[in-house]
């Protein structure tokens, strides 16, 4: 039976913590103006919706209260997600998209508010973002793709206008825009022509297209642009040839000599990345290890990239308490801003001297459930999860929230949906299962072995040993996500039917040849690349990962939510995966929205919410079952 929800199915109250916590105004940490650092742009949802907003740094410096210095730019029913701010600060680009699906143009407007935005180039059709870099002088190089590949394009600026838009690169496999040195000369580019976009290859061409030199470390080793040197033609670059992302300097001074390679000898564990201090004495570097991740300063005193030799730079812890460094970006005179969190601590942007530089409007959240560390040994190796538990002895009910990506983490970071089970009473569980970044090369790309049975073997793994020790009631387990963690929900329905008392999937992969038809050309190299090929040459691959070989198994009670202009998980695969429950007569409840791959409105996540909370409590039983 096909039950569709209505806004009016579970009622709550806008005083429940759940709910102010998804009410509560927040703000990402500011983008700002290389040649105007107190201008920034930053989102926020302030309005009700995630939009763009001007920062003005001088402003909050001279009124802390919340909300000082910020300025909406952007009203769409939708929201925006994609800005940057120019080098000379003023102008804001940020990407329109139509109702959530993802393809469009980019528009430039005024920082001061004194314009309407307009589109950066005619000559640019839409398409889907492919990265965007704009040197000192307002030269633009843009990447756009769509079904026939990528292309990039330089748009010269001409006093306070853009010239004549030409394409410098395409090519029909994946590909971005990375960097741009700040005299423009040399603009770096991520591709995959090598036709692995999950280990892209490094170019560095000049603004006519011509190549100056490439950088690939061969099969399974991706390469990733982390930006040139203030003022220098010397490309910092994330490599994995160890097993984990780490960093080198790429020396490109010689526009037609040797471009020598310099490994940066860190000794820490964990995963690597870090951007240039403003001065380019050194790197502001993150470390990433279980979850959560902390800074340093890295002193390159001394380093000489012609040398084509490692160099291991001299380190100072930055501190930050416990959990998560959401994001971070150097100022001048080394400053450094950051947003920290961790499960119990909603973001919070400050300084070195721990004032706070940004401050959403309003009243901040309530405080969320914080999470504790899970270990489980398996033949696979250590298995790593988040724990957070409702107040009271176990065994509890929980909800295995599964994340998306599949490269992506579960973090120790605030949370409302999370805290949102807590509060009903639930556990909650978060699995960085094989395919998650995080815990080295060789475990992200494990489950290329065998797609979705890999990670939901993790996630069972997880659930046992919990149950096992008393924490959860296995009879009153429930598994969720959204996007591949729809995907593995709606997998787990079918290939693991007696573990879940209910399933929720949330823009999932239901039929996996339709979703390849239909999803944006990106995500179909990602597909050719993580099950070895496309549905017409590795179709054995495709029909054992999809959700919808094993639909007649479903018995747990099942609520399907997607998008209708989504273009990761496009509606047409959805739709094909219910057709068949109803011909196998399974009942479900399926809910659709107008957005695309997730709801940028607070409303609408907070109704969605409401959904998922009523679909635990209609099948979830509320007390242990006798024995």
């Amino acid at each position: 039976m096909n039950r569709p929800q209505t806004k009016e199915s579970v009622p709550s109250s806008p005083g429940e913590l759940w709910e102010q916590r998804y009410r509560a105004a927040r703000v990402t940490l500011p983008d700002w103006a290389w040649d105007a650092p107190d201008r920034g742009v930053a989102l926020s949802n302030a309005s009700g919706t995630v939009e763009i907003y001007a920062f003005d740094a001088a402003a909050a410096r001279a009124d802390d209260s919340p909300g000082a210095g910020l300025r909406q730019v952007t009203d769409r029913e939708q929201g925006t997600l994609h800005a940057t701010i120019t080098p000379d600060g003023r102008d804001i680009w940020w990407f329109a998209d139509t109702d959530g699906d993802e393809f469009g143009v980019w528009n430039v407007q005024p920082w001061d508010g004194s314009g309407e935005p307009r589109p950066v180039s005619d000559a640019l059709k839409p398409g889907w973002p492919a990265g965007l870099a704009i040197a000192r002088d307002g030269t633009a190089y843009v990447g756009r793709s769509d079904d026939d590949g990528t292309e990039i394009w330089r748009i010269p600026a001409v006093g306070d206008s853009m010239g004549e838009a030409r394409v410098i690169y395409s090519h029909k496999e994946d590909a971005s825009v990375g960097d741009v040195t700040d005299d423009g000369q040399l603009i770096s580019i991520s591709h995959s022509e090598h036709g692995d976009n999950r280990h892209p290859a490094l170019r560095v061409v000049r603004p006519d297209g011509t190549v100056v030199a490439d950088l690939w470390d061969g099969a399974g080793k991706g390469l990733d642009s982390a930006g040139f040197a203030p003022d220098r033609p010397i490309l910092l670059v994330g490599h994995e040839r160890r097993g984990r992302p780490e960093l080198l300097v790429w020396d490109l001074t010689s526009p037609d000599g040797e471009h020598p390679v310099n490994e940066l000898a860190i000794d820490l564990s964990g995963e690597l990345n870090a951007s240039w201090y403003v001065e380019g004495d050194a790197l502001l570097l993150e470390r990433g290890e279980r979850a959560r991740s902390e800074l340093f300063r890295a002193e390159l005193g001394g380093f000489d990239p012609g040398a084509g030799q490692p160099f291991a730079p001299v380190l100072t812890a930055i501190a930050t308490a416990p959990g998560v460094v959401a994001g971070a970006t150097t100022r001048p005179g080394g400053d450094v801003w950051l947003s920290w969190t961790s499960g119990a601590n909603p973001p919070r942007i400050r300084d070195l001297d721990d004032r706070v530089v940004v401050r959403a409007p309003g009243t901040p959240p309530p405080a969320g459930a914080p999470f504790r560390d899970v270990t489980v040994q398996t033949p696979a190796g250590s298995l790593h999860a988040l724990l957070a538990v409702p107040p009271g002895p176990g065994p509890h009910p929980a909800v295995f929230d599964i994340h998306g990506g599949p490269n992506a983490q579960d973090e120790d970071a605030f949370d409302a949906r999370s805290s949102a089970f807590v509060d009903a009473g639930f556990a909650v569980v978060l699995v960085n299962y094989r395919g998650s970044t995080g815990y080295g090369s060789a475990w992200r790309d494990a489950n290329e072995d065998d797609v979705g049975y890999i990670e939901l073997a993790d996630v069972a793994a997880v659930r046992a040993a919990l149950v096992d020790e008393g924490t959860l009631d296995p009879a009153r387990t429930a598994v969720t996500g959204g996007s591949w963690g729809g995907y593995l929900a709606l997998l787990a329905a079918g290939i693991q039917p007696d573990l879940w008392a209910a399933v929720i999937a949330i823009v999932p992969v239901a039929d996996y040849i339709a979703e390849y038809e239909d999803e944006m050309e990106p995500l179909r190299a990602f597909d050719r690349a993580l099950l070895g090929g496309s549905p017409e040459e590795v179709p054995e691959k495709y029909h054992r990962a999809s959700p919808l070989t094993y639909a007649a198994a479903v018995k747990a009670p099942l609520l399907v939510m997607a998008g209708l202009n989504d273009p990761r998980c496009p509606i047409r695969q959805v739709e094909n995966y219910l057709h068949k429950l109803d011909d196998l007569g399974t009942p479900y409840e399926l809910y659709t929205y107008e957005a695309g791959h997730g709801a940028l409105v607070t409303q609408e996540r907070i109704h969605q919410m409401k959904l998922e909370l009523g679909h635990l409590a209609r099948h979830v039983p509320s007390t242990p079952r006798a024995v």
